[in-house]
């Protein structure tokens, strides 16, 4: 298990989980982690500082992607040919870049909603037109809505902004939706970028797809998003992966421009590859609190507020919750900040299916849980509109 740093360390960081809202409110909203860096990755990072090796990053040498390839051969039996990969800043620019190249301007792009808020702005940044298919909801679990995709591929989409796994609901797409997919998108002609930021922290005993794994067609006309962003703890430190698996993909990844490539951070590069290479005992040591959290916020709802129900992740430290018996309205979060100081991320921003839910960030101190399940309960008492 992974403990968490003490409170009053936490409130010395200058990220904006720590610097959003004052003092007395406790932050479980954006997806940073709450927890010491991994041990080969502070090492990392102060050898470079006694070495003074803060200069411009050699992006075609940083041995991130080797580290990534060897990871995920063992953790996935994926084969990553680490030259087929490029470096960039952060798994947006990849985003933002492969539409770009895979689309037309005014294309349409497929999102699947709720799903992570910049997904939104991504593609419009892309010059795409979003058209959002959500996914499907039995009350249990989410899933891929693929006749929906079908449809708005045969309507003139070009293109799947693909979350795998899904933020914020936690589904690790199965093996057989993802063919199923990959299938759908080759029939119309179109393309996937599959954003795989979470793949490392697929819960135990869940089997994680990579999408360019699952067919010659998503090999073809699939790019994947890869960082360790979210699994070490670095969004700050900017490293991200382009990871393709043609020819077609490897050529327009290549032909990005060469400032795309060099705007990744150089401490970004050295602690990505420290953590696949030699974090890899921390991470499943943070995988077990993670999870640990995740039965302890059941359990402590179960017992206190049984009117918030939790969508049980299968991969992240980000739990969904459905809010709605609550009567706090379309965006709960706000009533659970104003009434109880206790800031989780906005559902609608999520999409229509966002509606009366909020997200919970769980990669704290279980202590941290108990004292946001008694903030709800505190701010249950406070009705809404009030």
């Amino acid at each position: 298990m992974t403990d968490a740093a003490p409170m009053e360390q936490l409130r010395r960081r200058r990220s904006e989980k720590w610097t959003t809202h004052p003092p007395d409110v406790l932050p479980m909203f954006i997806a940073e982690m709450d927890f010491p860096l991994a041990p080969a990755i502070t090492a990392a990072l102060q050898q470079a500082l006694a070495d003074g090796d803060t200069g411009y990053v050699n992006p075609h040498d940083t041995g991130a992607a080797e580290a990534y390839a060897a990871y995920a051969r063992d953790a996935w039996d994926w084969e990553i040919d680490p030259s087929r990969t490029s470096c960039t800043t952060d798994v947006s620019v990849v985003v933002v870049e492969s539409l770009r190249r895979l689309t037309a301007p005014g294309d349409g792009v497929v999102v699947t909603s709720p799903v992570y808020p910049p997904f939104f702005d991504l593609v419009v940044e892309a010059g795409g037109t979003v058209v959002d298919v959500p996914l499907l909801d039995d009350g249990r679990e989410y899933r891929l809505d693929l006749e929906g995709v079908d449809r708005a591929l045969a309507a003139g989409a070009r293109a799947v902004l693909l979350c795998n796994p899904h933020n914020p609901v936690g589904r690790v797409h199965s093996r057989e939706e993802l063919t199923e997919l990959s299938r759908v998108v080759a029939r119309h002609g179109a393309a996937v970028v599959s954003d795989e930021i979470h793949a490392p922290l697929t819960h135990r005993g869940v089997e994680f797809t990579p999408y360019l794994t699952v067919s010659e067609e998503a090999r073809d006309h699939g790019i994947a998003a890869c960082s360790g962003s979210k699994a070490f703890n670095l969004a700050g430190l900017k490293t991200a992966l382009f990871v393709t698996a043609s020819d077609r993909t490897t050529r327009i990844v290549r032909s990005l421009p060469e400032e795309v490539v060099f705007r990744t951070g150089h401490f970004g590069a050295l602690a990505t590859r420290a953590g696949f290479t030699d974090g890899l005992d921390w991470l499943d040591a943070t995988l077990a609190t993670i999870e640990g959290n995740v039965d302890l916020l059941r359990r402590e709802l179960a017992a206190h507020l049984p009117q918030a129900r939790l969508r049980t992740p299968s991969a992240s430290y980000l739990a969904w919750l459905d809010l709605r018996e609550l009567g706090w309205g379309d965006d709960p979060a706000r009533h659970a900040l104003e009434h109880g100081r206790v800031a989780l991320s906005n559902g609608p921003a999520f999409g229509p299916g966002g509606a009366g839910f909020a997200r919970v960030n769980l990669a704290c101190a279980p202590d941290t849980v108990r004292e946001a399940v008694a903030r709800l309960v505190r701010a249950r008492e406070v009705p809404a509109g009030s």
